[in-house]
């Protein structure tokens, strides 16, 4: 399983990453050994994720968001939740 995600930094920024171990890089994340940019923004709170097969499909779509706008990912965010939300019954 490979997965995209973007995380809130603890200053409200936001970080766009995969892996294929979406556990143990939340931890290296949340023990600020993770990437260089979140170790500076402790802590960070998973906000989004995709599910791929491939690392190829994963890396490429992690490289789209990361080529989006603040307020294109938030709209990604949002619209995850809204989903969420609707699946849940709420």
């Amino acid at each position: 399983m490979n997965v995209v995600y973007i995380l809130r930094c603890g200053d409200g920024t936001l970080y766009t990453g995969w892996t294929n171990d979406l556990e143990k890089r939340l931890r290296t994340h949340a023990a600020g050994k993770g990437a260089k940019y979140t170790r500076a923004r402790l802590p960070v709170t998973l906000v989004y994720t995709e599910v791929y097969e491939s690392e190829h499909e994963a890396r490429s779509r992690e490289y789209s968001i990361k080529r989006l706008g603040r307020s294109q990912k938030l709209s990604l965010i949002k619209e995850k939740e809204n989903a969420e939300h609707e699946k849940n019954g709420a």
